[in-house]
């Protein structure tokens, strides 16, 4: 018998979190995508350093909920996998432009996005996609999606976009291969317009990392 892989639409529904509130005195609006494994209720809290009155952040919640170290006990989550990627990414940038439509973040204030790890990958497929103006841009451990080139920025106005590359000097996953690697990637795209921030740690979240990138 022949097997067949069909595809049917339908409406979901999915979480996300936020951390203050958005006032007439919020000067910032943080956007920020957590890593595999983070829930991002538990991922926003790196954000807890940042001054309450003047950040408001907005932490959406990938899919793909999991438990870890197959214990059945903790759950995490991941945005994408190379299953069916082209979809599931339309599926995610779609899931994050309702995110946005809720919070109708004024048009005022200062944008920063914020990708950790595989969250990486997601901020900038979501930013060049639909071509998202932001203040600072930060590349928190993670990788370059390899089919965005320079074209994918040229909207951009590198002389007002900060653009913020941030990694521990003992991370497993950023090894010198790989970082060797990320670095080409990024001086491709920002033409060397970056602001390279090392930390003495591994692949992990440091708040007061988080604290300085304002």
């Amino acid at each position: 018998m022949e097997s067949k892989e069909k595809t049917v639409t339908y409406t979901s529904k999915n979480t996300y979190a936020t951390l203050n509130i958005l006032s007439s005195q919020t000067k910032n609006v943080w956007l920020v995508f957590h890593g595999i494994g983070y829930l991002s209720k538990y991922f926003i809290k790196y954000f807890e350093v940042l001054n309450a009155e003047e950040n408001y952040i907005i932490a959406p919640q990938a899919p793909s909920k999991y438990y870890l170290k197959n214990e059945y006990k903790y759950v995490g989550a991941s945005w994408l996998t190379k299953e069916n990627t082209i979809t599931e990414t339309k599926n995610v940038l779609h899931y994050i432009d309702a995110v946005l439509e809720a919070e109708e973040i004024p048009s005022n204030i200062n944008l920063y996005l914020l990708g950790f790890s595989q969250g990486v990958s997601v901020t900038m497929r979501w930013m060049t996609q639909r071509k998202i103006k932001c203040h600072t841009l930060v590349l928190y451990a993670g990788g370059i999606p390899n089919e965005l080139t320079s074209k994918d920025f040229d909207y951009l106005d590198l002389s007002f976009t900060q653009i913020k590359m941030v990694y521990g000097t003992l991370d497993g996953y950023l090894n010198i291969e790989r970082l060797k690697s990320e670095k080409t990637k990024i001086d491709s795209l920002f033409g060397g317009k970056v602001e390279i921030i090392t930390f003495e740690g591994g692949h992990e979240m440091k708040p007061e990392i988080i604290k300085n990138l304002i």
